[in-house]
């Protein structure tokens, strides 16, 4: 059985269950997540570590609040890579893009109910 890319029960850990408030949080994550990685593509680009760690590390912190583990174990993984070694940076992003896109459906789908 696939693990849902969200998951509910640990995020009713901090809404209550309130699926209102459940709503809205995944909103916000959704506009979040696809703010950072917009800027990981570009972070890639500039070679700039710096700022693919704090990118990656905010992503990552981001889907652990809400319950999307397999993004942010994905974030976890490419955190520590140098942006400017593309041949480890490159997979890491796309494993990250895969899987938020992933995540932002179950959202929308979620949303849609």
């Amino acid at each position: 059985m696939q693990q849902a890319l969200v998951d509910l029960a640990h995020l009713a850990r901090y809404t209550g269950g309130d699926e209102a408030l459940n709503a809205e949080v995944l909103r916000l994550f959704d506009e979040q997540a696809t703010d950072l990685v917009s800027q990981l593509r570009a972070v890639l680009d500039t070679h700039d570590a710096k700022s693919w760690k704090m990118v990656t590390h905010t992503l990552k912190g981001a889907a652990r609040g809400i319950g999307a583990f397999a993004l942010a174990d994905a974030c976890a993984f490419a955190e520590p890579i140098d942006p400017a070694d593309e041949d480890h940076a490159e997979p890491a992003l796309e494993a990250v893009l895969q899987t938020a896109e992933g995540v932002r459906g179950f959202i929308r789908d979620y949303l849609s109910r």
